[in-house]
């Protein structure tokens, strides 16, 4: 081999590995590239800032693009970065964004963004979660908030029953919450005004204030609806006809939910109520829950000494409606209050499997009483 064929040959060996080396050099870079943009990619799809629950309003428009409402978070510092945004829109084929006012917050990540805008609703995640029953107690859903969280049942009856708190909620509330609620003879004022439901909390460690604001405005959600589609309810008193207001409502929800057995028959129970209240001169209402309630304990059986409680509370001791709701009603009992049966019946009682028997006197009535409960 010559000395210059030589020369060639050593020269391409170099040439090559040098090429090998650039090509290394450049994959290596690509790869940590790569990397790198994975991992910014995936960290910017984290909350700008976890702790930070402050909501800020954002509206979207109609039409608006996925890089205009991207800049737009940017620049209300909801997110980092608005071409990660607009990325992670593209890459998980997301669109079709509602218009409206959000309030979005700086711990939201792009998913909970991107479906509270799909769904024109705010997406946060459900962190704490309490069921409300129907039928009970201020005093009993302060003892579900006892055992659901660190308030006492107590602290939670105290704060919501003090007149500066019910005040506070009655600025947020006002169509709901009426001066009514402050007759001196109400024993808690916001008794029956906590809706009944099952509640979602974004936070952890809900305070009563957040628990009862979203009890509130629960109630409105869903009883206002049926108060509009009824148009309230008219009952006549001694002799004269008159519009209830909503705390009466509540009020005369509550009776029914206390007294019925089941789904069935409250329409009935309703119109027994209507007609006591309609005779000349007024009959007691006569039901047993107002006693427990005056009574302040529950107790399987009623007695009669128990129904000469002298309380405002007491239905057989006094006419008409109670000076205000004993326990939280059901949408049912509430439709049944505004759309009572049309019926001549003043008496009902239930046997002890819960079967309602309805009679419009009261030698019927204790007919059935003796037929059916043995007294």
């Amino acid at each position: 081999m010559t000395k210059r064929n030589k020369e060639i040959r050593d020269t391409a060996t170099v040439s090559r590995f040098v090429s090998v080396i650039i090509i290394a050099l450049f994959l290596i870079g690509m790869i940590i590239a790569g990397i790198a943009g994975l991992y910014y990619f995936t960290s910017s799809q984290k909350p700008l800032d976890p702790d930070n629950k402050a909501v800020k309003k954002i509206e979207i428009l109609p039409g608006e693009s996925a890089t205009a409402i991207g800049e737009k978070l940017e620049a209300n510092h909801i997110i980092k970065n608005s071409d990660m945004f607009k990325y992670y829109l593209k890459f998980n084929n997301i669109s079709d964004f509602k218009a409206g006012n959000y309030e979005l917050s700086p711990s939201m990540t792009f998913e909970q963004i991107s479906k509270s805008l799909q769904k024109g609703e705010v997406y946060l995640p459900v962190l704490f979660r309490m069921s409300v029953p129907e039928g009970i107690t201020l005093d009993e859903i302060g003892k579900i908030v006892e055992k659901n969280t660190t308030i006492k049942a107590s602290e939670f009856t105290k704060q919501v029953d003090d007149k500066e708190f019910i005040k506070k909620m009655q600025k947020k509330h006002p169509k709901l919450i009426t001066n009514e609620v402050f007759n001196k003879e109400v024993k808690h004022p916001l008794e029956g005004y906590l809706f009944p439901a099952t509640y979602d909390f974004t936070e952890k460690n809900p305070t009563t204030e957040q628990m009862v604001d979203k009890m509130l405005t629960a109630m409105e959600d869903n009883a206002f609806p049926l108060w509009d589609k009824y148009g309230g309810i008219v009952i006549s008193e001694a002799g004269k006809e008159r519009r209830l207001t909503f705390h009466e409502f509540l009020t005369f929800s509550s009776l029914i939910e206390r007294e019925a057995t089941g789904l069935t028959d409250r329409a009935k129970i309703a119109s027994v109520f209507i007609n006591r209240m309609a005779e000349q001169p007024a009959m007691p209402l006569q039901t047993d829950p107002t006693v427990l309630y005056a009574l302040g304990r529950h107790k399987d059986v009623t007695y009669q000494e128990d129904t000469k409680v002298d309380d405002p509370y007491n239905t057989y001791q006094n006419t008409g409606l109670t000076p205000g709701p004993i326990a939280a009603s059901g949408i049912e009992s509430m439709e049944s209050a505004l759309n009572p049966a049309k019926t001549d019946y003043l008496y009902f009682l239930a046997d002890k499997n819960g079967k309602n028997y309805f009679s419009t006197t009261l030698e019927e009535h204790n007919e059935k009483k003796a037929k059916y409960i043995g007294f």
